[in-house]
């Protein structure tokens, strides 16, 4: 199913792989690297002195921009193809936790501490400053339509509408801090991992959300099918080395039924669904590297990786999977 395109190395923890939709690869290391593959691999930001860690980069939605952020606080903006240094935003030295683009606009939008901030990079401005009071800002994301910004922390998950920053966000509770949301790209699904091991899904703006527990573990990873089977996406979650896939019955008192593919102790790192079909992919502490389809497992190890994945991503076009390690590898996978 998946034949080895490419494979290189940086000196450290692969820490984020991005695609852009043209099919340019970013990717970033805990030693502040950032490597850029475009027709060849360069590197545009080499390891840097203080060991300070890239830990977060996108692609703005139209990819004509490359943000990357992490442990020195510091944001930097390239606009390609010409690599050109258009931005460069310093914040106090404070750790950049999270960054996004709008999914149409190229707003970027980033937490740190207890705030979200979006940065207009055509007007090189702040468009609005999102506070977090219950806690530092745990995660956040966009509406795939750009309509709302989702942001979770202890307390819940507080949704402001982008057509008025000023008004008040909708609150989600949820009994322990939300750790991890994302947005299903049909209707308003939400999904959210919370720090008690459950998962709490949110399916309309005036419903109380569905609670899913029975967990191994704190939820790490939550990834929606593109592809709708039924009434529903599906929604895969892992929890160690657990990973459920969950669908939504179609009596609704039912709620959603899981379907275990595969039970472990070893960590899954990452879990994400191919954006044109239901294969989903999911890469472990040690080494392992897992393809499933329709419950059938197609693909369970991997040789001639040095330690464990570290992160995945499938390409917009579904036909290319990059994946990182913990000992700084780089593959690229093409799918068959």
């Amino acid at each position: 199913m998946l034949k080895i395109q490419w494979t290189g190395k940086l000196t450290e923890y692969i820490t984020a792989v991005s695609w852009s939709k043209k099919g340019d690869l970013a990717v970033s290391s805990a030693d502040g690297e950032v490597m850029l593959f475009t027709d060849t691999p360069h590197l545009i930001l080499p390891p840097n002195d203080t060991q300070s860690s890239i830990d977060y980069l996108a692609f703005s939605a139209d990819s004509q921009f490359l943000a990357v952020g992490g442990q020195n606080g510091q944001i930097l903006i390239w606009q390609l193809p010409d690599l050109k240094l258009v931005d460069t935003l310093n914040w106090n030295l404070q750790w950049l936790e999270n960054l996004a683009w709008h999914p149409q606009k190229n707003y970027l939008a980033f937490s740190q501490g207890r705030y979200v901030q979006i940065w207009d990079v055509e007007t090189q401005e702040i468009i609005t400053s999102l506070p977090f009071e219950n806690s530092t800002v745990l995660d956040f994301a966009w509406h795939p339509q750009g309509e709302y910004l989702a942001i979770a922390g202890d307390g819940g998950v507080k949704i402001w509408d982008s057509k008025d920053w000023l008004e008040d966000p909708i609150h989600i509770e949820t009994y322990a801090p939300a750790f991890k949301i994302k947005w299903a790209g049909y209707k308003d699904y939400l999904a959210i991992s919370c720090l008690d091991d459950t998962v709490m899904l949110w399916d309309d703006f005036d419903l109380l959300p569905w609670r899913l527990s029975g967990f191994s573990g704190k939820v790490r990873n939550l990834t929606w099918s593109r592809i709708i089977p039924e009434n529903a996406p599906l929604l895969g979650t892992s929890s160690r080395g657990n990973v459920l896939v969950w669908q939504k019955e179609k009596i609704i008192q039912k709620g959603w039924s899981a379907t275990i593919l595969n039970i472990d102790d070893r960590i899954i790192q990452d879990l994400q669904f191919n954006p044109h079909n239901l294969l989903l992919a999911g890469g472990n502490e040690e080494g392992c590297l897992f393809l499933w389809e329709n419950e059938e497992q197609l693909m369970d190890n991997f040789t001639g990786i040095e330690g464990g994945f570290s992160c995945l991503q499938w390409d917009f076009a579904g036909e290319k999977l990059a994946v990182g390690s913990d000992m700084g590898e780089v593959f690229i996978f093409q799918l068959n």
